[in-house]
């Protein structure tokens, strides 16, 4: 027993270092190596900066630290020759290996920083930048007095050479401010590749001086589906409003749209570039090119604009003043992006407009090409070779493994169900960028567990050597925005998400506890950066919540400082709304509206718990019952778990609430039906947590407990309901739309901890 206490003390005391750590060297992501030291070097007014011995190669890191220094002290730091006690000293080390290594050495009489490059220092810059208070963050604040930075030695380098963003700009369009802040963001947390999505079918986004309609006509349009399902949300969601910036009246017509002139390109690359970003441009054919079509409507096969099966028409690959308008249009990209990289698109292609085509038949013939899939490798080869006569290496979405690729396309991997396009291509001698949806499309709206998903992504997928793991050149998240309206929504969806990101590809180790300590002492930071972050989920209720005699509403912060305030009258909560006291009692069935507040005004999630009384529901006398739970596969694609078909396509046993590995093979839609008994050990309120994609619904007693049903992205929704111990009927439908699925049963009951249901709680009849 002594020896028990000892082990759960020494826990205790090991937990507390660990805390304590984090809050003093809240670095994301997290150094390869820290070694922590007693004491801090002070930072006043009176350090000294010692330059590199050849400064000229760091000017412009050299500006950013004493930028930073003056935002917090009020001036700049004097500069002299020799390092001495009280001195902050930059200094180049050719003998480090790689452009992005650094080294922080910070003792109580110096802080020596040394990189090889320019790329290093600004990494180590925003290092030390992170190690200071967040108060240096806001121009407006008082000068301080002193800046404590803790000692270490510290050795740093990055394990991927691609970490990377993306965002869409096309179906909602975002200014250039906006997107220097969002750049901002990339480099404090050493992030280094910003993919511009500029074209879709919803607008053009880049000014093109050979063909000015594609701006002029191709960057507006009329208020679309997209719009109208942004509009609806924001009755309950300010940050879903369309933003009236981009909105314009012309010709009675209201009209959103936008577009960024080559001189406001420049300037946003030449930022880009001051901060160690490169900026990877999209121009996305042969497919998703309505806008552009309809400004130049000889570009498709037909001359028709619209949607064939699944896509919009593309142009066409059959007609060479197609191949003279792309080449023109990439010749301008090539002179205006430094970057050696093109994203050319290629993904989501309806070829029924070619296969239909006369001309295409006839091109098809005179290349010996057998399927339209050939045709479209046809068209990305030639416009490869175009690119590498520009200097650029293209890329491609994973589509273009289709009909064959060429041994110096890099391929980037989106299409979660199709797991082996990735080791396809990096087998073949291709560079990999891994994107796939789940976890890395940050338009799925994000759960209690999306940042463990991001942080826990492996970007070496299974079944690759350790030679061709190489190929992997590392991975981006993805911010798809049809339904992101909003300079806010977007922060909301990509932070703090993107900093797991960060780590994962900076540092690539699982330091998760520890992380999430670090991550609490960013929000400060991020506040003062006018970041429109997406707080940390609250506990404590699900939502939909039952009670017996009276139910007791005891909300858990995540945050100390943060402050919750609810409503019962169907209003949004906002600044003005009451403080939720600790134990708020609930006698009475009721609706309640709450929402999380950070220091700065930021509101979090708004959630709305129902309450209903209810007694224990009863138990089943269940006898023999058989482990497990039966399963019924339906083949088929179903929009609605509520709307599965009666006859099944086949039945199995599975142990738990599981969706067996091989069903949907080749990622088909399928519906399945879970069922049998679930035997609860004690008397209570049960919490059940149902995280499905694409769509699914739990019933106990025969009655809906849960409903998280529809087609969506992995999305955690609950329910509670009153049993008595014993078993009880249990039943999940689950309907899987194409494109890999996700199914995961948790349950709390009185409050207690989250965590799966186990198996042996399930039973079936024989």
């Amino acid at each position: 027993m002594r020896k028990l206490f000892w082990l759960a003390g020494a826990l205790c005391v090991s937990l507390q270092v660990t805390f304590a750590q984090s809050q003093r060297y809240p670095i994301i992501p997290y150094p390869q190596e820290l070694q922590a030291k007693p004491g801090v070097f002070a930072i006043t007014p009176a350090t000294k900066l010692v330059l590199p011995e050849d400064p000229s190669p760091f000017v412009t890191e050299t500006e950013q630290l004493q930028l930073l220094l003056t935002q917090a002290l009020g001036k700049p730091l004097p500069t002299v020759a020799k390092a001495s006690k009280g001195t902050i000293v930059m200094r180049q080390n050719p003998a480090l290996a790689g452009e992005e290594d650094y080294t922080l050495d910070v003792s109580t009489g110096q802080i020596l920083m040394t990189a090889k490059t320019p790329t290093g220092f600004f990494r180590a810059i925003q290092t030390l930048r992170q190690l200071m208070p967040p108060s240096i963050e806001d121009a407006r604040a008082a000068d301080l007095k002193l800046i404590s930075i803790p000692a270490m030695q510290l050795k740093d380098h990055p394990v991927y050479g691609w970490r990377g963003m993306h965002l869409d700009v096309s179906r909602h369009f975002f200014s250039v401010n906006y997107l220097k802040k969002f750049i901002d963001l990339l480099a404090l947390y050493k992030m280094n590749k910003l993919h511009l999505h500029l074209t879709d079918d919803q607008g053009w986004r880049i000014e093109i001086k050979k063909y000015p309609l594609l701006t002029s006509q191709g960057a507006w349009r009329e208020f679309n589906n997209q719009d109208s399902v942004c509009m609806q949300k924001a009755v309950d969601n300010p940050d879903m409003a369309i933003d009236t910036a981009h909105i314009i009246h012309k010709d009675g017509k209201t009209l959103y749209g936008g577009f960024y002139t080559q001189e406001q390109m420049k300037d946003i690359i030449r930022y880009a570039a001051a901060r160690h970003v490169e900026i990877i441009p999209e121009i996305d054919m042969p497919g998703h090119m309505m806008a552009a079509i309809r400004a130049y409507p000889f570009l498709a096969c037909s001359g028709e604009i619209g949607w064939g099966k699944s896509f919009s028409t593309p142009i066409c690959p059959c007609n060479e003043s197609t191949f003279a308008f792309a080449e023109d249009i990439f010749t301008e990209i090539a002179a205006l992006f430094p970057s050696k990289y093109i994203h050319l698109g290629a993904d989501e292609v309806e070829k029924t407009s070619w296969a239909a085509s006369p001309l295409c038949a006839e091109v098809m013939k005179a290349n010996n090409l057998k399927t339209v899939e050939e045709l479209q490798s046809y068209f990305v080869k030639r416009m490869e070779k175009f690119f590498n006569s520009k200097g650029k290496t293209l890329i491609g979405w994973d589509e273009i493994l289709e009909g064959g690729i060429s041994p110096t396309a890099v391929l980037m991997y989106w299409r979660s169900w199709v797991p082996d396009a990735p080791v396809k291509a990096a087998q073949h001698g291709n560079q990999v960028i891994m994107t796939p949806g789940n976890p890395l499309y940050f338009d799925g709206t994000p759960d209690r567990n999306a940042i463990y998903n991001v942080y826990h992504f492996q970007p070496i997928p299974k079944g690759l050597t350790a030679g061709e793991a190489k190929h992997i050149m590392g991975a981006q998240a993805n911010i798809w925005t049809e339904y992101i309206p909003s300079e806010k929504r977007a922060d909301y969806m990509f932070m703090p998400r993107m900093t797991a990101l960060a780590e994962v590809l900076w540092t690539n180790r699982n330091h998760y506890d520890d992380y999430l300590q670090r991550l609490n002492e960013q929000y400060k930071r991020l506040d003062l950066l006018g970041v429109h972050y997406r707080l940390p989920d609250l506990d404590g209720f699900t939502e939909d919540n039952v009670f017996v005699d009276k139910g007791v509403l005891d909300v858990k912060k995540p945050l100390t400082d943060m402050t919750i305030r609810y409503t019962t009258n169907g209003t949004i909560p906002d600044e003005h709304a009451k403080a939720l006291p600790a134990h708020y009692t609930i006698t009475s069935p009721e609706t309640i509206k709450l929402a999380a507040f950070s220091p700065a005004g930021n509101r979090g999630d708004i959630y709305t718990l129902r309450y209903r009384k209810e007694a224990y529901r009863k138990a089943t006398v269940v006898k023999d019952a058989r482990p497990g739970l039966k399963l019924d596969y339906y083949n088929g694609v179903f929009k609605s778990a509520a709307k599965i078909k009666e006859q099944s396509d086949s039945s199995m046993r599975v142990n738990n609430a599981i969706i067996p590995e091989g069903m949907g093979k080749g990622g088909g839609a399928f519906g399945a039906r879970i069922q049998g008994y679930i035997n609860v050990p004690v008397t209570g309120i049960y919490s059940f947590y149902l995280t499905v994609d694409d769509g699914g619904i739990l019933y106990i007693d025969d009655q809906e407990v849960v409903n998280n049903d529809g087609w969506h992205a992995p999305f955690q929704k609950s329910g509670q309901v009153a049993l008595e111990k014993g078993w009880h009927p249990v039943k999940l439908a689950f309907v899987e739309g194409g494109g890999g699925y996700t199914l995961k049963l948790e349950y709390s009951v009185n409050g207690s901890k989250l965590q799966p249901v186990p198996d042996s709680w399930f039973g079936a009849g024989r």
